[in-house]
């Protein structure tokens, strides 16, 4: 039996995720989409809305993703333009920070945008569920 293992460009890859975001995640909670006309697709942004029974509640975030040239091999970055208090946010800059993050710092090839800002919003509803947070509205 001969075994191949297909490897997805990173362009088909981005536009199937672009598909699936701009439609918005599951049951809405989360969505992206591409920032500008960036052929290359590096550029995104993402909302997440706050978990209900927790301190995000009715908020929305907004955050920027890069997704590098050895996207999905390598994990994009993730950054906060609203400010948010939650242990993997660097509370400096709003970058999150991989090590942090579980699907991050674990990355694997079948993980993708939509696997980062479920495992955000996860950690909005578990460990960040009551920590004090800045102004609504705010931003890094």
């Amino acid at each position: 039996d001969l075994f191949f293992k297909i490897i997805v460009p990173r362009n088909f890859r981005l536009l199937e995720e672009l598909e699936k975001g701009e439609k918005g995640l599951g049951d809405g909670t989360c969505s992206y989409g591409l920032a500008d006309d960036d052929l290359l697709m590096h550029n995104w942004h993402a909302t997440i809305l706050g978990p209900p029974h927790s301190v995000h509640e009715n908020r929305i975030y907004s955050l920027k993703i890069y997704c590098g040239e050895s996207y999905p091999d390598a994990p994009p970055t993730v950054q906060f333009v609203s400010r948010i208090n939650l242990p993997s946010v660097n509370p400096q800059n709003g970058k999150v920070e991989s090590s942090r993050l579980p699907c991050l710092a674990q990355w694997r090839r079948t993980y993708s945008l939509e696997t980062v800002l479920t495992e955000l919003r996860r950690e909005m509803a578990t460990i960040g569920r009551k920590l004090p947070q800045p102004a609504e509205g705010t931003s890094f």
